[in-house]
């Protein structure tokens, strides 16, 4: 693991060592950790306590990256500050090490763009997820039968920002991971409004589909959606969990095969990133695919 300042990180480490994981599960153990962490006070304030958790569970902690990559198979990039998740991918993906990443990403849009674009480059097997993506809620509606075809979705949650990166980066993407895994890739444009209480982002879709996330603060806020089918309306509560998740990652380790798409992350965060331009421009409308054209231009 590298970035030990998340909450995340224990509970990873006791799913995958448990000792009556089965499946997917069992076939990974967590060995080593770098602490790393930044000043951001999510970082700065926890890292100490996860660290120690972490040593008491009897995985060692090293200094540095390298250290890390001597040690390990694979790796999971825990670090709860996307700003510096291209620096500590880097090294990663050119010693050639499977990586799950965790949310976000990274901390911009180029940044996301240099990682997969290194690691395709690199042939190495890489993704990044939510775990509400695969969660029963999200999921049941899409083996859900008795909707047909997906014509739009609404998701919402929690929503919090972290200072340095795009507003929905840090909280929204639980939201809004679970609207691309009902729509699908092929978001055109993206649009905001925001409220001290509220952010209400819609995307329009190639063939004229509707997905819209709504982010909340200040009131009742719990995870869920509704998928709008053209033959059934279904709505559904997200359930917070890792353990799904972490199915998914250990699956992905062992056969290298990424369960999201690296261009369903990219479009993603340009969805996001194209939310704050749309709110510094007063709720415009954003073009998706211009965004990520100038993002490929800043990318490494």
């Amino acid at each position: 693991m590298i970035g030990l300042d998340t909450s995340h990180v224990p509970e990873f480490a006791k799913l995958f060592g448990s000792p009556t994981a089965t499946g997917d599960l069992a076939a990974i153990k967590v060995v080593a950790g770098y602490p790393g962490g930044t000043d951001l006070p999510a970082s700065r304030n926890r890292v100490q306590g996860f660290t120690r958790q972490l040593r008491e569970m009897g995985i060692e902690i090293v200094d540095t990256i390298p250290a890390l990559l001597e040690r390990v198979d694979v790796v999971l990039l825990e670090s709860v500050d996307g700003r510096i998740h291209w620096t500590e991918a880097e090294p990663v993906i050119r010693a050639h090490k499977p990586l799950f990443i965790d949310k976000p990403a990274a901390g911009s849009l180029a940044d996301v763009l240099s990682i997969y674009t290194l690691a395709e480059k690199e042939g190495v097997p890489c993704f990044s997820s939510s775990s509400l993506r695969f969660g029963p809620g999200i999921q049941g509606l899409l083996k859900n039968n008795t909707l047909g075809t997906i014509a739009g979705a609404i998701t919402w949650g929690p929503c919090t920002y972290q200072e340095g990166t795009p507003d929905m980066y840090f909280y929204g993407i639980h939201g809004i991971e679970p609207l691309y895994a009902l729509m699908g890739v092929g978001c055109e444009t993206v649009s905001r409004v925001q409220t001290p209480d509220t952010d209400l982002i819609t995307g329009v879709w190639k063939g004229g589909r509707v997905g819209s996330y709504r982010g909340i603060r200040n009131n009742k806020a719990e995870f869920g959606a509704v998928a709008y089918g053209n033959r059934a309306i279904v709505p559904t509560v997200t359930d917070v969990g890792y353990e799904e998740l972490c199915r998914e990652i250990g699956h992905f380790f062992k056969t290298g095969q990424a369960p999201v798409s690296a261009a369903e992350t990219i479009e993603i965060f340009a969805f996001m990133e194209a939310a704050d331009e749309s709110r510094r421009s007063g709720g415009a409308s954003v073009s998706v695919p211009d965004l990520l054209a100038r993002a490929k231009a800043r990318a490494r």
